[in-house]
Order: structure tokens, then sequence, then C-alpha cells
């Protein structure tokens, strides 16, 4: 029985290793042909949600839940050529990120619960450092087999809300760890300033 649930691992990882691999090399043609567009990046999104369907390869035993007082766990879980990386966020109710861009294309796409995206609209011209005013456009509930593409100066702000911890991957086009120049908005003070990581990615 130990060997066959052994067996049975090993498979998964395998399946699941390929698949991944699979998504990053289909990223990378597709910022090879062309500047990244909106079409682009829908193209992507549709791979990214094709392996967030299978749901037996984002695991607890694998990828376990924040502990303690602990609100997300990000787990780096594969990076092509060019950059191109893949992430799986498990956040717990009460996360909130706020209004924030990517300097980047981003997807996410939904495993198990939901996450509430707020997407944004900036209305200044940028001309004074350190001021921005934003305005809200629309929200987007994303769950299993629904996801969202953004381009690089996309700004959306994430909510857990209700009771169930949830599992989402995220792609960017550069690993997540070098995004220096990004910035997150206070919209009630119209300011905005450089966005500091504050969750450790883990390596499984």
């Amino acid at each position: 029985m130990y060997l066959k649930k052994e067996t049975e691992m090993s498979e998964l990882t395998t399946n699941r290793e390929t698949a991944v691999n699979t998504l990053l090399a289909k990223a990378v043609v597709i910022q090879k042909e062309r500047a990244m567009s909106r079409s682009s990046v829908e193209r992507i999104r549709t791979a990214l949600l094709e392996l967030a369907m299978q749901r037996e390869f984002w695991n607890e035993t694998d990828y376990p839940a924040p502990a303690g007082d602990e609100r997300q766990n990000r787990f780096l879980i594969g990076q092509g050529e060019s950059g191109v990386s893949l992430y799986l966020n498990v956040l717990c109710p009460g996360k909130r990120i706020p209004p924030h861009n990517h300097t980047t294309w981003a997807c996410i796409a939904g495993v198990e619960g939901v996450e509430e995206n707020t997407f944004f609209d900036r209305v200044d011209d940028g001309s004074v450092p350190g001021r921005a005013e934003i305005t809200t456009r629309e929200v987007v509930v994303v769950g299993p087999g629904t996801g969202i593409a953004m381009l690089g100066e996309d700004i959306h702000s994430v909510e857990i809300k209700g009771s169930q911890t949830i599992r989402h991957l995220h792609f960017y086009g550069r690993p997540l760890e070098t995004l220096d120049q990004r910035i997150f908005f206070d919209q009630e003070a119209g300011t905005y300033q450089l966005m500091e990581m504050s969750t450790k990615t883990k390596t499984p």
C-alpha cells in the first residue's frame, strides 16, 4: 500500500512538471511573437486556466496553507526562458493586497476558493511624484475555472472574503522577486509609493 501511494505521488509530480513546462514554453513563444498585447495575455490566461483545472496538482500536502497568524504562502512552481515565472498563492480569508501595478504582464487563474479583484484607472497625468488619482473601474471575482489577464500598467487590488482558504496560480512575465519598480496606491490619500514584497517566496 505504501509503495502504491509512492508511485501515485511520483506520477503526479511527473505529470505536474510536464504540464508546467508546457505552459512556460507556450508563454515564451507568445512573448517572442510580438510586443505583448491584450490578445497576447488572453492567450496566456487561457493556457493557465487549463493548468489550474488540474486541481490534484495543487494539493495541501505539497503546498500547505499558512499557519498561525500568517495569511499567505507563495510557492515558486517554475521559471522559463526570459524569466516567465509561475507561482501558487495560498491565501487565507482576510488577506488584502492594496491597489498596485506589476510592470510586466500578469495572469491569475483560480484553483480553489474565490478572490475579489478590483480594477482601477489612473486619471492623473503623473506629473507630480508620489501623487496619483485612481478611480474604481470594475470588480471581478476569480474562482475555479475563471481568471484574469493584465498588462504591466494595469492596476488592481485583491481581497479574500468569506471563510475559505484559496489556491490560485499567478503567472508573470518576469520573476516577482525582481519587480522592484512596482507601485501601490492609496486611493483615499491620492498617493503612491514603491511596493515591497511582504511575503517570502517558498520553493517546495
